[in-house]
């Protein structure tokens, strides 16, 4: 089979590999539609989770079930079905202590492009299929549904890890797509005010059609100056860090009130150390928690996020702004995620 993959850090191209095996709970599935994401771009050009030679890209996809094995109960060749970015291990202890997400070690749910072959090929293996695939949904475009596997539940995750409650004032940090749908996420969850810091203009846009009620343009000062002058000094209740750099939970740690959450799902990919300011986190006793999570994967979760989709309560059309018809069309669509123009908030590749 042909794949669009990772050959050394620095470096992509396509390959040639064997169609993967399936094993009796998994399932082999070909896409249907796939997006690359800013984590591909960390993983080649910065070398973030480190050297992997000839690894096939992608964890984003809605596919087509090709073949199923022996145990698999509840899917079939010819199901279409979404397929979440994480898909931990549910047998393991990690699993049953509540963070699938790292069922076999650190980070180990993710395991499209990090430990094993992408979806950015046209056949991928899932593993224990029943657990962690997604029918989707007849009326949800799966163009739509590609942003489901990762940029939904990351984004949300965001949300969840702060825990904001009705009412709560919350600053989103970069509204990227994953920041967008934090942005969701907490207007869902019940924020009142709602800063989103970010200046491209489609994005502040769209932050806005999801619920932010304030934007915060870096390039016009400092954010943290401007989220306490907006706030009398006071601060916000809540936090989430889609964007920005390991400076981030500097500015993220002096606009939080004490007692705040600050929920980080950006993904990290340089540097060795981050820095937390000490006198405005109380020197060590302002109880400001830090928390930072991977979204935890699997089918339930999916099967939540796409009846949002189906139910017309979740609108992810907003977040799709270049669309490529073809196989081929992996590298351009990779590329333009690198480059990142003007106009860019995610591209999705329909095959």
């Amino acid at each position: 089979m042909k794949g669009y993959a990772m050959l050394k850090i620095g470096e992509t191209g396509w390959i040639e590999k064997e169609k993967p095996a399936c094993g009796p709970l998994d399932a082999i599935v070909k896409p249907l539609c796939i997006a690359p994401c800013t984590s591909d771009i960390h993983t080649v050009w910065s070398g973030a989770i480190g050297e992997r030679h000839n690894m096939i890209l992608g964890h984003e996809a809605v596919g087509i079930v090709d073949t199923v094995g022996e145990l698999v109960k509840d899917f079939k060749p010819g199901d279409k079905v979404i397929v979440p970015a994480i898909t931990p291990d549910w047998g393991t202890l990690y699993s049953q202590a509540g963070y699938p997400m790292h069922s076999g070690g650190m980070l180990s749910g993710w395991k499209f492009s990090n430990f094993k072959d992408g979806v950015f090929a046209e056949f991928f293996h899932v593993n224990e299929a029943d657990a962690n695939l997604a029918l989707l949904p007849e009326n949800v475009d799966p163009v739509a549904a590609c942003m489901l596997p990762d940029m939904v539940v990351t984004g949300f995750h965001g949300a969840e890890l702060c825990n904001i409650e009705f009412g709560d004032t919350v600053c989103v940090i970069g509204i990227g797509p994953v920041g967008l749908m934090s942005v969701a996420g907490a207007n869902k969850r019940g924020a009142s005010r709602l800063f989103a810091v970010g200046s491209r203009p489609n994005c502040v846009e769209a932050a806005k059609y999801y619920g932010a009620t304030d934007i915060i343009n870096y390039r016009e000062g400092d954010i943290v100056k401007q989220i306490l002058e907006k706030t009398d000094g006071r601060g916000v209740d809540r936090v989430i860090i889609a964007g920005g750099d390991n400076d981030t939970f500097d500015q993220a740690i002096r606009m939080l009130r004490p007692g705040g959450t600050i929920g980080n799902v950006n993904y990290l990919g340089e540097g060795d150390t981050i820095r937390i300011p000490r006198v405005e986190w109380g020197v060590g006793m302002g109880h400001k928690t830090i928390t930072g999570g991977l979204t935890p994967g699997g089918r339930l979760k999916m099967e939540k996020m796409a009846s949002l989709l189906a139910t017309g309560k979740l609108d992810t059309s907003r977040l799709v702004t270049h669309v490529f018809d073809g196989f081929d069309k992996i590298e351009e669509a990779l590329y333009l995620m690198k480059n990142k123009p003007a106009d860019l908030i995610k591209p999705v590749v329909r095959i």
